[in-house]
């Protein structure tokens, strides 16, 4: 089974999932299968699927409110992905720099010695 982390990334490569998780964002009141069926490109049933997956990943949340069920966008797993990435970053620009640093003065280094006569 992969780490959580790894199923965040799964779960939002997916570009239906990821749009349905910006949606859920910007409703904090929640929405039902039904109102996010009414602006996607696929049906209802397959809404519920991919709420689903965000579910199994921590990125979504349901209630019942009557006859529907109410998604929630959940973000504690999403937020643990992104300083994740931000920690990778950082690390990544140090050594970036670091390479950078070296090969400016190998080039100073090569520069100042085929100047001498």
């Amino acid at each position: 089974m992969r780490d959580n982390i790894s199923n965040v990334f799964a779960a939002l490569s997916d570009p239906t999932r990821r749009d349905l998780f910006e949606q859920l964002l910007q409703h904090p009141e929640g929405l039902t299968a039904t109102e996010l069926a009414e602006e996607a490109s696929v049906s209802r049933q397959a809404i519920v699927k991919h709420l689903q997956v965000l579910a199994l990943c921590a990125l979504a949340t349901s209630e019942r409110d009557g006859r529907e069920v109410r998604y929630f966008a959940a973000t504690d797993a999403a937020q643990r992905a992104s300083t994740w990435l931000s920690d990778r970053s950082t690390a990544w620009d140090r050594r970036i720099a670091a390479l950078d640093d070296g090969v400016r003065r190998s080039r100073a280094a090569r520069a100042s010695s085929t100047r001498r006569p």
